[in-house]
């Protein structure tokens, strides 16, 4: 017996400003299933998806839902014909609690018209339950951590109770434990006969809860075919158009270069153990281990982004007592060569309506004078551009118009391009496809082979074994292990990180 499609979405096509995002492209979704919508980024999988969700309107095409012809105008008539969407960017507003974010124009009210707040928090406290989360409902958006955040949008999602989810990167900022939280979450709404649109770069999800993937690249479809048809090899050539026989660069032979940064002393809390890190020149250097065990707290003490309870840290010949200033201390660690690449490129990182060039030499720009010439920058943005393979029309795109990989690269040039000795960097490819990956790892080797010194931090365990060249484990805010990368396994770190 045929299924028939719950959606069906034909020869969609979209041009912004003369640029084709999608052309032609079929896509549809069955009852009961998990549909993969795979390509680097910029191949059109975002616009395709937001075209279904009313937030884009097609030039062309035609969409079907449960057999009749739809056009959504706008995201709330879309979610009135059953399609709730998670998107990637984050859509929560900061200033309102949990509570609110979940239940914002759809407000319980009391018999006397007034929002029923006992009410919407319970209706919040019960969904965030129902994924495995102890939330408290009244705190402000604007408290959580970014793995938090996430969980509270696929909540809010998945509570429209619609028949199609579209999920746009939902684990980008989960660890691996909350993954399973949330693969248990899909498996539970594919039971229920709902279908679901899972966009994700990370491969091992893809083949664990997905029934069918679909891959686009430069806007138009390559193939759709079963998980069980096909290779993670082969899913990366269909992609990139090529085969990655190595995702990461090849180390150098180990050599104990010279010192450019320690930490003794650190303890993140009066009550944390204290630790000690060294990082060498031409080093990469992980901190890992499970997620919220410190390694964002002691990343941003170093910056004055989180006030550690004491330590001292040496960079050079100067040393800084900790904590550091949070209103200057980035500024003293960038002027002894130490910049810092936050994880969320989009509210901390980027100027997202000002122009690459612009957040390229921002850097330079507060280095002079405020009414220095700019033109000395062209050859630098040039450079950049080149170096980095940054995809844009020209240089004057406004960066939030660029897919997440060449929003990245546009971050680290930033800081590639200050001359900084250091790099601090959290989650260098989140939310980035494998292609644009492939690139970062490499531009991160050469920027190590070429003298600079990088300590990082990822949820991708794999990521720091292949990129880095040492990695500190991270236990209950401080060093448990270190271990020389090549000797390091997925096992290996987590039996450190259970440490107790």
């Amino acid at each position: 017996m045929k299924i028939e499609p719950l959606v069906q979405m034909t020869s969609i096509s979209k041009s912004f400003g003369g640029v084709a995002a999608l052309d032609d492209v079929d896509f549809q979704l069955l009852p009961g299933s998990v549909h993969a919508l795979m390509g680097e980024n910029g191949a059109g999988k975002s616009t395709l998806m937001k075209i279904l969700a009313g937030v884009v309107q097609p030039d062309d095409g035609m969409i079907r839902k449960a057999g009749r012809t739809v056009r959504f105008a706008s995201p709330r008539e879309a979610l009135d014909a059953g399609i709730s969407t998670v998107f990637q960017e984050h859509s929560l507003l900061a200033n309102l609690s949990i509570a609110e974010n979940m239940c914002l124009g759809k407000e319980p009210l009391t018999v006397l018209g007034s929002v029923d707040v006992a009410v919407m928090e319970q209706n919040a406290r019960n969904t965030l339950r129902g994924l495995g989360l102890n939330l408290d409902p009244a705190t402000l958006v604007g408290n959580l951590s970014i793995a938090e955040r996430q969980f509270v949008e696929i909540a809010h999602g998945i509570s429209a109770n619609a028949d199609v989810i579209i999920l746009d990167e939902p684990s980008a900022a989960l660890n691996a434990a909350d993954v399973e939280i949330l693969n248990a979450q899909i498996l539970s709404l594919k039971q229920q006969e709902k279908a679901v649109v899972y966009i994700s770069h990370r491969m091992e999800e893809i083949f664990k809860i997905c029934d069918t993937i679909t891959v686009l690249k430069d806007g138009r479809n390559v193939d759709t075919v079963p998980v069980a048809a096909i290779t993670p090899k082969r899913l990366i050539a269909m992609m990139v158009g090529r085969e990655l026989a190595e995702l990461f660069p090849p180390r150098p032979p180990r050599r104990e270069g010279e010192v450019v940064l320690s930490i003794e002393g650190l303890r993140l809390t009066p009550d944390s153990a204290p630790c000690s890190i060294v990082l060498r020149r031409g080093e990469i250097v992980a901190l890992a281990g499970l997620e919220g065990q410190g390694q964002r707290e002691l990343v941003r003490s170093l910056v004055g982004r989180y006030a550690a309870h004491e330590g001292r840290v040496r960079i050079g010949s100067r040393e800084l007592a900790l904590p550091l200033p949070e209103d200057h201390g980035i500024r003293i660690l960038q002027a002894l060569g130490v910049s810092f690449v936050p994880e969320d490129r989009k509210l901390e990182g980027l100027f997202l309506e000002l122009s690459l060039a612009h957040n390229l030499t921002i850097g330079l720009h507060s280095q002079h004078f405020e009414l220095a010439p700019a033109g000395r920058h062209r050859d630098v943005i040039a450079n950049s551009i080149k170096s980095l393979s940054i995809k844009a029309a020209t240089p004057y795109t406004p960066v939030g118009t660029l897919s997440g990989g060449n929003q990245q690269k546009v971050l680290l040039g930033r800081y590639l391009a200050l001359g900084a000795d250091i790099l601090l960097i959290e989650e260098p490819t989140r939310g980035v496809d494998v292609g644009a990956k492939a690139e970062i790892y490499k531009l991160l080797r050469a920027y190590a082979n070429a003298g600079g010194s990088v300590v990082v931090l990822s949820r991708e365990t794999l990521e720091l074994i292949g990129l880095c060249d040492r990695l500190y484990v991270i236990h209950d805010k401080h060093v448990v292990a270190e271990m020389p990368a090549e000797q390091a396994t997925e096992h290996a770190i987590l039996e450190a990180a259970l440490h107790r």
